[in-house]
Order: C-alpha cells, then sequence, then structure tokens
C-alpha cells in the first residue's frame, strides 16, 4: 500500500531559511520527516524538491515562499527519489535557475530523469557557489546513503543542510529536536543513522572521527535535515557525539520476513 506523505506548513528555522516538512506514518506512534529546504536571500535557493506523491502541496508549499520566476538555485543533494521527486516540475517552473549538482548524480539519473546540462553547475566538496548575498559551502556530511550526497553550509545564517545524516524518529509533526522525547530520539537515531550508512561497521575510526571534525569545524548554529526536526544547541553538540557512537556500534537490526508476513496479516484484516 502506497501512503502520500502528508505537508504541514513551511516553518523558518534562520533568517531567509524556511524548512518544507512533510512526515510520513512510521512505527506505531511516529512519524518519518522528509524535509526539502528554501533560501530566501537575493538569488534564491531550492534545496531539493521533495516526494512526487505530495506533488500539488510541495510545489504549493516551496511557491508560497518565493515566486518561481525568482528563484536562481535548486541545489541537489544526491538522487533519491523524496529529494528529487519533483525535479523537473520546478526547472520548468523556474526558467532562471541553474541546478547545481555533481556528474555522478547526472550519471545515475540519465536514464531516468533527462536534465538540462546547459542549465547546470557542478560543484564538488570543498567548492563553493555564490547565491548573490551570501557564498554558500558544498560538502560531505557525516554520513549518507548515496554516493552522490553533498551537504550545504550557509556561512550567513549559520544553517547546515544535513541531507540524510543526523536522521530520527518524531512523535508527530514537530519542528525542533529538543521537543522529541529523549529516549525515542536517541534510540531512533541511533538506529536510523546505522540503516542509512550500513558502512560504518568498516570503518578506520580515527579516520571517520576527522571526517566529523572536518564537519563539525564548519561552524553551524543550526542542522536542518532531509529527516529530523531542526538541531540546535546542546541537541546538535549531542548529535554530533552519537554519529561518532554510530561507527562504533554493530550494525542495526532490520526486519525480515516474519515482519512482512505480520504487516500482510494486519492488513489483510483491515480489508476484510
Amino acid at each position: 500500500m502506497t501512503t502520500a506523505p502528508e505537508l504541514h506548513d513551511p516553518y523558518r528555522i534562520a533568517p531567509d531559511t524556511w524548512v518544507i516538512p512533510e512526515v510520513l506514518p512510521a512505527a506505531p506512534g511516529t512519524v518519518v520527516p522528509v524535509n526539502s529546504l528554501v533560501i530566501k536571500g537575493a538569488e534564491p535557493v531550492i534545496v531539493d524538491t521533495g516526494n512526487e506523491l505530495s506533488r500539488e502541496a510541495w510545489m504549493h508549499a516551496a511557491f508560497s515562499l518565493v515566486d518561481p520566476a525568482d528563484v536562481r538555485w535548486i541545489f541537489l543533494s544526491h538522487d533519491d527519489h523524496d529529494h528529487v521527486g519533483n525535479l523537473l516540475p520546478v526547472l520548468e517552473a523556474c526558467p532562471a535557475a541553474t541546478l547545481v549538482t555533481n556528474w555522478f548524480t547526472v550519471e545515475r539519473l540519465q536514464r531516468s530523469v533527462p536534465l538540462p546540462l546547459d542549465r547546470m553547475r557542478w560543484v564538488n566538496p570543498g567548492e563553493t557557489f555564490d547565491a548573490g548575498d551570501r557564498t554558500l559551502v558544498v560538502n560531505v556530511p557525516p554520513v549518507w546513503d548515496s554516493p552522490t550526497t553533498r551537504g550545504l553550509f550557509d556561512p550567513r545564517t549559520g544553517v547546515y543542510w544535513a541531507v540524510d545524516a543526523f536522521a530520527s524518529l518524531l512523535p508527530d509533526h514537530l519542528t525542533e529536536a529538543s521537543d522529541i522525547p529523549a529516549d525515542l530520539w536517541r534510540e531512533s537515531f541511533l538506529f536510523s543513522n546505522r540503516v542509512g550508512a550500513p558502512w560504518h561497521t568498516l570503518l578506520d575510526l580515527d579516520r571517520f572521527d576527522r571526517h566529523v571534525d572536518q564537519v563539525a569545524r564548519l561552524g553551524m548554529t543550526t542542522v536542518a535535515s532531509a529527516h529530523s526536526a531542526t538541531l540546535r544547541g546542546t541537541h546538535l553538540s549531542e548529535a554530533f557525539r552519537l554519529i561518532r557512537q554510530v561507527a562504533r556500534m554493530d550494525a542495526a537490526p532490520l526486519p525480515g520476513q516474519a515482519d512482512l508476513d505480520a504487516l500482510l496479516t494486519v492488513e489483510r484484516a483491515q480489508v476484510a
């Protein structure tokens, strides 16, 4: 059964910076956030393009924040469906926008999503692009589930787009991680970030710690993630500590056939 995300009103996390939040049902009593971002600066930036199952609502939310004719940049963090879901309609609606991505994203999408090479800028980790009143920094987040993944840091506001890193469940639609019950936040954080980066069991811990340190040295004060409420203050510091802990844990236990059978039993009973 396909469940469409529930899209909520955009919320502001910093000057010029808005999250477009969607949520999907998860384990009983929890939801998975599916977020994207809009930066309303001198040259507005759309950061990822949401899920196509909620296209009409997502497009309405994005363009309630910024006129599509004013959008100058579309930053694509990677090629997963919940980040590229509305990419082509957004490109069509925003004729003055340049797509900021990388070579490997184009290679992975070219047989399914026709991307306009003449409207692109390829930016690699450590490089920047000028969005008028701010210079945005591209890097690799602490963990990732796609080789094309790139995070985005805005030194003007201190906001870092962590893509799929720092993921956690929510008890309901919430905007701040500090409002999540502590046990739910910690346990779902450790589970989600292991599932999303199953290579964590293979790491050289010193090298991984140096990578996390490099990300932390960007100096962010606010973290927005595709699958988390906003992280600030002590929750941001704790998130960096927990992401290091992930690398020191065993692989996360995953649902198997027995779990699928149980889900199907429940679904059949509901239909009956």
